[in-house]
Protein backbone atom coordinates (compact mmCIF):
# COMPACT_ATOMS: atom_id res chain seq x y z
CA UNK A 1 0.00 0.00 0.00
CA UNK A 2 1.58 3.29 -1.05
CA UNK A 3 2.27 5.78 1.86
CA UNK A 4 1.43 9.45 2.00
CA UNK A 5 4.43 10.79 0.57
CA UNK A 6 4.65 8.46 -2.31
CA UNK A 7 0.81 9.76 -3.18
CA UNK A 8 1.94 13.37 -2.59
CA UNK A 9 4.82 12.70 -4.73
CA UNK A 10 2.96 11.60 -7.74
CA UNK A 11 0.51 13.97 -7.29
CA UNK A 12 2.70 16.95 -7.60
CA UNK A 13 4.64 15.33 -10.52
CA UNK A 14 1.10 14.97 -12.38
CA UNK A 15 0.99 18.90 -11.72
CA UNK A 16 3.73 19.84 -13.07
CA UNK A 17 4.13 21.78 -15.89
CA UNK A 18 6.48 20.51 -18.53
CA UNK A 19 8.73 21.92 -20.29
CA UNK A 20 7.01 21.28 -23.54
CA UNK A 21 3.92 23.14 -22.32
CA UNK A 22 5.91 26.55 -21.14
CA UNK A 23 7.43 26.69 -24.76
CA UNK A 24 3.96 26.19 -26.31
CA UNK A 25 2.49 28.91 -23.77
CA UNK A 26 6.00 31.33 -24.57
CA UNK A 27 5.69 30.82 -28.11
CA UNK A 28 2.61 32.38 -28.29
CA UNK A 29 3.60 35.02 -25.68
CA UNK A 30 6.33 36.16 -28.30
CA UNK A 31 3.78 35.96 -31.18
CA UNK A 32 0.80 38.00 -30.00
CA UNK A 33 3.64 40.99 -28.71
CA UNK A 34 5.16 40.59 -32.12
CA UNK A 35 1.79 41.39 -33.51
CA UNK A 36 1.05 44.02 -30.83
CA UNK A 37 4.59 45.27 -31.84
CA UNK A 38 3.66 45.86 -35.71
CA UNK A 39 0.65 47.31 -35.12
CA UNK A 40 2.20 49.99 -32.70
CA UNK A 41 5.19 50.00 -35.09
CA UNK A 42 3.71 51.15 -38.21
CA UNK A 43 3.20 54.65 -37.27
CA UNK A 44 6.18 54.75 -35.32
CA UNK A 45 8.35 53.54 -38.26
CA UNK A 46 6.25 56.04 -40.72
CA UNK A 47 7.08 58.79 -38.42
CA UNK A 48 10.64 58.25 -38.31
CA UNK A 49 11.30 58.14 -42.30
CA UNK A 50 10.96 54.13 -42.53
CA UNK A 51 8.17 54.28 -45.25
CA UNK A 52 8.71 50.94 -47.06
CA UNK A 53 8.47 48.94 -43.67
CA UNK A 54 5.27 50.91 -42.59
CA UNK A 55 3.97 50.45 -46.18
CA UNK A 56 4.72 46.56 -46.13
CA UNK A 57 2.83 46.86 -42.40
CA UNK A 58 -0.51 48.48 -43.55
CA UNK A 59 -0.56 46.46 -46.26
CA UNK A 60 -0.14 43.44 -44.01
CA UNK A 61 -2.76 43.96 -42.10
CA UNK A 62 -4.94 45.44 -44.91
CA UNK A 63 -6.96 42.23 -45.50
CA UNK A 64 -7.75 42.23 -41.47
CA UNK A 65 -8.79 45.69 -40.88
CA UNK A 66 -10.34 48.42 -42.97
CA UNK A 67 -7.99 50.97 -41.52
CA UNK A 68 -10.05 53.92 -41.09
CA UNK A 69 -7.84 56.93 -40.04
CA UNK A 70 -10.84 58.54 -37.97
CA UNK A 71 -11.34 55.12 -36.30
CA UNK A 72 -7.93 54.40 -35.20
CA UNK A 73 -5.35 55.25 -32.44
CA UNK A 74 -2.86 57.78 -34.04
CA UNK A 75 1.26 58.07 -32.93
CA UNK A 76 3.06 61.42 -34.35
CA UNK A 77 -0.10 61.91 -36.66
CA UNK A 78 0.05 58.50 -38.31
CA UNK A 79 -2.95 56.07 -37.53
CA UNK A 80 -2.23 52.52 -36.37
CA UNK A 81 -1.98 49.18 -38.29
CA UNK A 82 -5.84 48.89 -37.52
CA UNK A 83 -8.38 50.40 -36.27
CA UNK A 84 -9.26 51.11 -32.35
CA UNK A 85 -11.58 48.07 -32.07
CA UNK A 86 -9.46 46.12 -34.01
CA UNK A 87 -6.54 46.85 -31.24
CA UNK A 88 -8.42 46.26 -28.72
CA UNK A 89 -9.28 43.04 -29.43
CA UNK A 90 -5.35 41.66 -30.20
CA UNK A 91 -4.27 44.01 -26.85
CA UNK A 92 -6.50 42.24 -24.95
CA UNK A 93 -6.34 38.48 -26.87
CA UNK A 94 -1.91 39.50 -26.25
CA UNK A 95 -2.91 40.47 -22.10
CA UNK A 96 -5.11 36.95 -21.90
CA UNK A 97 -1.91 35.09 -23.67
CA UNK A 98 0.50 36.60 -20.98
CA UNK A 99 -1.29 36.51 -18.40
CA UNK A 100 -2.86 33.15 -18.81
CA UNK A 101 -0.94 31.17 -16.27
CA UNK A 102 -2.28 33.12 -13.49
CA UNK A 103 -5.82 32.36 -14.13
CA UNK A 104 -5.35 28.87 -15.33
CA UNK A 105 -2.68 26.04 -14.89
CA UNK A 106 -0.71 25.09 -18.72
CA UNK A 107 -1.94 22.01 -17.59
CA UNK A 108 -5.29 22.24 -18.62
CA UNK A 109 -6.63 21.78 -21.92
CA UNK A 110 -10.12 22.07 -21.63
CA UNK A 111 -11.84 24.94 -22.85
CA UNK A 112 -14.26 27.50 -21.44
CA UNK A 113 -18.09 26.66 -22.29
CA UNK A 114 -18.55 28.38 -25.34
CA UNK A 115 -21.39 30.19 -23.75
CA UNK A 116 -18.74 32.83 -22.77
CA UNK A 117 -17.33 33.33 -25.95
CA UNK A 118 -21.16 34.24 -27.32
CA UNK A 119 -21.61 36.41 -23.78
CA UNK A 120 -17.66 38.35 -24.72
CA UNK A 121 -18.76 39.42 -28.00
CA UNK A 122 -22.32 40.87 -26.69
CA UNK A 123 -20.62 44.35 -25.19
CA UNK A 124 -18.68 44.82 -29.01
CA UNK A 125 -22.25 43.96 -30.62
CA UNK A 126 -23.89 46.50 -28.54
CA UNK A 127 -21.18 49.29 -28.93
CA UNK A 128 -21.70 48.72 -32.78
CA UNK A 129 -25.37 48.35 -32.89
CA UNK A 130 -25.96 51.85 -31.20
CA UNK A 131 -23.05 53.78 -32.97
CA UNK A 132 -24.69 52.12 -36.44
CA UNK A 133 -28.12 53.74 -35.50
CA UNK A 134 -26.77 56.78 -34.01
CA UNK A 135 -28.48 56.20 -30.62
CA UNK A 136 -24.74 56.33 -28.98
CA UNK A 137 -21.85 57.87 -30.87
CA UNK A 138 -19.28 55.28 -29.63
CA UNK A 139 -15.68 56.57 -29.50
CA UNK A 140 -12.22 54.81 -29.51
CA UNK A 141 -12.05 53.81 -26.10
CA UNK A 142 -15.96 52.43 -26.27
CA UNK A 143 -14.74 50.28 -29.27
CA UNK A 144 -10.69 49.33 -27.49
CA UNK A 145 -12.71 48.10 -24.20
CA UNK A 146 -15.40 45.75 -26.08
CA UNK A 147 -12.60 44.43 -28.33
CA UNK A 148 -10.45 43.71 -25.36
CA UNK A 149 -13.07 41.78 -23.38
CA UNK A 150 -13.68 39.75 -26.80
CA UNK A 151 -10.06 39.24 -27.30
CA UNK A 152 -9.30 37.95 -23.67
CA UNK A 153 -11.89 35.57 -23.99
CA UNK A 154 -10.50 34.56 -27.19
CA UNK A 155 -6.80 33.85 -25.46
CA UNK A 156 -8.66 31.35 -22.76
CA UNK A 157 -9.81 29.55 -25.76
CA UNK A 158 -6.81 29.39 -28.05
CA UNK A 159 -3.73 28.65 -25.58
CA UNK A 160 -5.63 25.30 -24.68
CA UNK A 161 -6.07 24.66 -28.46
CA UNK A 162 -1.89 25.15 -28.53
CA UNK A 163 -1.57 22.90 -25.86
CA UNK A 164 -3.53 20.37 -26.93
CA UNK A 165 -0.96 19.58 -29.73
CA UNK A 166 1.48 18.56 -27.23
CA UNK A 167 -0.51 15.52 -26.97
CA UNK A 168 -1.62 14.76 -30.45
CA UNK A 169 0.59 11.70 -31.66
CA UNK A 170 2.40 13.66 -34.97
CA UNK A 171 3.59 10.26 -35.76
CA UNK A 172 0.67 9.60 -37.65
CA UNK A 173 0.86 12.66 -39.96
CA UNK A 174 4.36 12.46 -40.44
CA UNK A 175 5.73 8.72 -39.68
CA UNK A 176 5.08 5.56 -41.90
CA UNK A 177 3.19 2.53 -40.08
CA UNK A 178 4.98 -0.45 -40.33
CA UNK A 179 3.59 -3.06 -42.53
CA UNK A 180 2.36 -6.46 -41.10
CA UNK A 181 2.95 -8.03 -44.92
CA UNK A 182 5.97 -9.58 -45.59
CA UNK A 183 8.23 -7.93 -48.05
CA UNK A 184 10.34 -11.47 -48.24
CA UNK A 185 8.78 -13.21 -51.71
CA UNK A 186 9.63 -16.63 -50.28
CA UNK A 187 7.80 -16.19 -46.60
CA UNK A 188 4.93 -14.38 -48.57
CA UNK A 189 3.96 -17.56 -50.01
CA UNK A 190 1.41 -19.88 -48.91
CA UNK A 191 3.42 -22.75 -46.89
CA UNK A 192 1.93 -25.99 -46.89
CA UNK A 193 1.53 -27.87 -43.79
CA UNK A 194 3.32 -30.90 -45.44
CA UNK A 195 7.12 -29.04 -46.00
CA UNK A 196 7.95 -32.60 -48.23
CA UNK A 197 7.96 -31.71 -52.03
CA UNK A 198 5.65 -34.90 -53.46
CA UNK A 199 8.39 -36.10 -56.09
CA UNK A 200 7.60 -39.40 -58.53
CA UNK A 201 10.81 -40.90 -57.03
CA UNK A 202 9.20 -42.07 -53.76
CA UNK A 203 7.63 -45.34 -56.53
CA UNK A 204 9.89 -48.23 -57.06
CA UNK A 205 9.18 -47.96 -60.67
CA UNK A 206 9.97 -44.38 -61.27
CA UNK A 207 14.11 -45.16 -59.87
CA UNK A 208 16.33 -45.48 -62.00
Amino acid sequence: MPSLNEDISQSSSHDRVSRGEVLVWGGAVVSVLVWMSMIIGAPLALAHGYGGFARVIYKAFSPLCHQISDRSFHIDGHAFAVCARCTGIYAGAAAGVVFYPMVRSLRNTDTPHRVWLLLAAVPIFVDWALGFTGIWSNTHLSRFLTGAVLGAVCALFVVPGLLDMLQVDWRRFFGSSRSNISLNPVTALPQSSDRTVPTDFGSPTSRI
